[in-house]
């Protein structure tokens, strides 16, 4: 196992697993890929159980359409597994398919308390001054978050920076039930954030975060955009004039060039140390080139084997009920523990 998912002292009488899960909002990007499903799929060869969902019951905190949102769950999908992720070494399914996920998201309810939801920073940022009309569901995202994780008393959670606080709430909401209960029963999950490129930016603006919602289709890469259109954006990423250093401080200042650096070190396997080495002193227009090879020998097979599962979505939903069931197998007990522990007669 790397560094990054050693099970913590405080975790020693649990079994190491990993919990992550993704929206299924459509629109997949690179930084989808690279910041998460990438990610996801290199931890289920480190000898570690891995657990990974399409979270369609955080989805719904904002509406949805349910036709897209059935459609978007099994892209969702066709993504994971297209990337890489095994259905046999990895349990795979969507969240609402273990009802035990909103039992015990209620039950945190009753443990969460209002000042922590409203310091979450992500209710801050989504709701806005709106906030009167925003969702209840949008509110306790936090408190649903940590029931994803703790039903399957997860160790390590592999998440962006943007995610680290949910994970910390996490970690507080176990430690108040621990502590209330008298028991020691909720591991402290491990938020796990590494990478070169765990954070992807636009193309268009090094400043802001890759995003589906971006109204310019050049600021992303699409994970069903074919070869000619990966290459097409690469071109035209915006850069700057000067060279590429050779280490990474001369980076200082330039988010562009820090992006793509990133992405090619995340696409390659390498640390931006190495990438620099090899191309420190080079144009970016010698770069785009090398990019552009290495993000279509790495991204066309992905999108082309979606787009064949997109086209089987009975072989996509057996795979689903597949991982549901194994899912239920690691929840259910866990989920009835809980329950005798708060007192509940079932």
């Amino acid at each position: 196992m790397t560094e990054g998912v050693q099970t913590p002292p405080a975790n020693a009488g649990f079994t190491p697993r990993v919990f992550s899960g993704i929206q299924p909002s459509g629109g997949l990007t690179l930084g989808n890929y690279l910041g998460a499903i990438k990610r996801f799929v290199d931890m289920q060869d480190q000898g570690i159980e891995t657990v990974y969902c399409m979270v369609d019951l955080h989805a719904i905190t904002v509406w949805q359409d349910p036709e897209a949102l059935r459609r978007q769950t099994r892209e969702l999908a066709a993504g994971y597994i297209a990337s890489g992720l095994d259905p046999e070494k990895s349990i795979l399914f969507n969240q609402s398919q273990i009802s035990a996920h909103a039992e015990l998201g209620w039950i945190f309810n009753c443990v969460a308390r209002m000042g922590w939801m409203q310091r979450m920073t992500q209710w801050k940022d989504k709701a806005g001054k709106n906030s009167q009309n925003a969702s209840l569901g949008l509110f306790a995202y936090p408190s649903l978050m940590a029931a994803d994780i703790l039903l399957y008393h997860a160790t390590h959670v592999p998440v962006g920076e943007d995610q680290k606080q949910h994970v910390e709430l996490t970690r507080d909401i176990a430690a108040k039930f621990n502590h209330d209960y008298g028991v020691d029963f909720f591991p402290m999950p491990e938020p796990v954030i590494e990478g070169a490129a765990t954070r992807v930016m636009s193309l268009r603006d090094g400043s802001k975060k890759m995003s589906k919602s971006d109204p310019s289709d050049a600021s992303r890469i699409n994970m069903t955009d074919d070869a000619d259109a990966i290459a097409q954006k690469i071109r035209k990423a915006k850069t700057d004039p000067e060279a590429l250093p050779s280490e990474v401080d001369g980076l200082e200042g330039r988010p562009e060039a820090r992006n793509l650096v990133n992405i090619y070190a995340a696409l390659s396997g390498q640390s931006v140390d190495q990438v620099l080495a090899e191309v420190g002193g080079q144009q970016f227009s010698a770069f785009k080139p090398k990019l552009s090879d290495l993000a279509v020998e790495k991204l066309s097979p992905i999108s082309g084997e979606m787009a064949r599962l997109m086209q089987a979505p009975d072989e996509i939903d057996a795979i689903l009920r597949k991982g549901a069931d194994r899912a239920r197998a690691i929840a259910q007990p866990i989920m009835d523990r809980t329950l005798e522990i708060v007192g509940m007669v079932r």
